[in-house]
């Protein structure tokens, strides 16, 4: 590849519930393409499926070679907090699916926020010892 090619971002939100992936230019200022699980399937217990990930990565990358972007970094993300800090079961299906459509991963990175004891849990989640 003696050209350039333009890199970009891909924000990958995976809850059990749901999936929104956001791919943005390299400085993350600018938004090129935004997606959730939602918008591709219209049954609320469907949308955290690896299923309904890999058809919102398929969109993503579509929009994303439309642009002339053809390498990305992956930020990964779970709830986090003082939810659980693991990413949803779709995260995995969505990466695979991007290699898939043509797009070339750098690396990909976890960036869950993982609380320093700040709030306190659930009571259910709180053992007693």
């Amino acid at each position: 590849m003696s050209e350039k090619t333009k890199e970009g971002v891909v924000h990958i939100y995976s809850s059990p519930n749901n999936i929104l992936m956001l791919l943005t230019d390299i400085t993350c200022a600018e938004t090129i393409a935004k997606c959730t699980g939602g918008m591709v399937e219209k049954a609320d217990h469907k949308q955290g499926t690896p299923y309904t990930a890999m058809k919102v990565a398929e969109i993503i990358a579509q929009k994303a070679r439309e642009m002339g972007i053809y390498s990305v970094t992956v930020r990964v993300r779970g709830p986090g907090g003082n939810k659980s800090t693991a990413p949803g079961k779709g995260s995995e299906a969505a990466i695979r699916s991007l290699t898939r459509n043509g797009l070339q991963i750098k690396h990909i990175e976890n960036v869950t926020p993982i609380p320093h004891d700040g709030c306190r849990k659930k009571k259910k989640f709180r053992k007693k010892k």
